[in-house]
Order: structure tokens, then C-alpha cells, then sequence
């Protein structure tokens, strides 16, 4: 009687949080602001991240990256990244941790106006810009 108790509540229980995105669809037209890319403050000023119609875009102060993408299992599957290839002095190591991070299918995690992307060894913490 009590796993019967149990199932029933589930849906309540599961419902109480904030349930991750099934599409990007759902992001479609949101820009967000890196806060914070393998745990270091971005070292460009202007940073973003763009959802748009199965697209994504990136830039984290000088080179503009992108890619077709999609939500699968809590993932971001994008690819190929493709992406400016500007010398920007001091930013190029972020550049090139967002543009693996995008390409390694990394879990996403959207909690009200915070996100989190983490895969491929690297993670970025960012908020919603909009």
C-alpha cells in the first residue's frame, strides 16, 4: 500500500521544481550573459549566449561562434561549431573552453534566470540577459 501511496504523490513531488527544458524551442529568442566560464569571470566585457529557432551563438568578446542545435536527454547537441577567427589578445583561451564546452553535448541546467552548461571538462555559469 505505501509504493502505492508513493506513486501517486510523484507527479506533486516532481512538479514542485523548475522542470528542465524538453526543446530549445522553449529558449528560442533568449540571450544569456556568461558569468563565469570554467570558474573565471569572462575576460571580455560584452558576453553572450543566443538561442534562436534550433540555432545557438556565442560570443564571449570577440569572436562570434554558432551552430544547428538541439535538446536531447537535458543536452545540448550542437554542431559543428563553427566560428570567427579573430586574435583577440587575452581571450582566446575562453573562446576556445566555450567553443569545446558547446561541442561536447553539455548538460544544461535552467533554474528561473540562471543556466548552467557543463561538459567536455569545462562548465560556464551565465544569467539571463533579457
Amino acid at each position: 500500500m505505501n509504493k502505492l501511496a508513493l506513486l501517486a504523490a510523484l507527479p506533486f513531488v516532481v512538479g514542485c521544481g523548475t522542470p528542465p527544458p524538453t526543446s530549445l524551442s522553449r529558449l528560442s529568442g533568449t540571450t544569456w550573459q556568461f558569468n563565469a566560464i570554467d570558474g573565471a569571470a569572462p575576460v571580455g566585457k560584452e558576453t553572450s549566449l543566443r538561442f534562436d529557432k534550433g540555432r545557438i551563438g556565442a560570443n564571449v568578446g570577440c569572436n562570434g561562434m554558432g551552430a544547428d542545435a538541439k535538446l536531447i536527454g537535458g543536452r545540448i547537441v550542437a554542431g559543428p561549431v563553427i566560428s570567427t577567427q579573430m586574435y583577440c589578445e587575452g581571450v582566446m583561451e575562453q573562446e576556445r573552453a566555450v567553443g569545446a564546452l558547446l561541442g561536447a553535448k553539455p548538460t544544461m541546467t535552467v533554474r528561473e534566470t540562471s543556466m548552467t552548461l557543463r561538459g567536455g571538462g569545462h562548465s560556464a555559469r551565465l544569467s539571463r540577459k533579457d
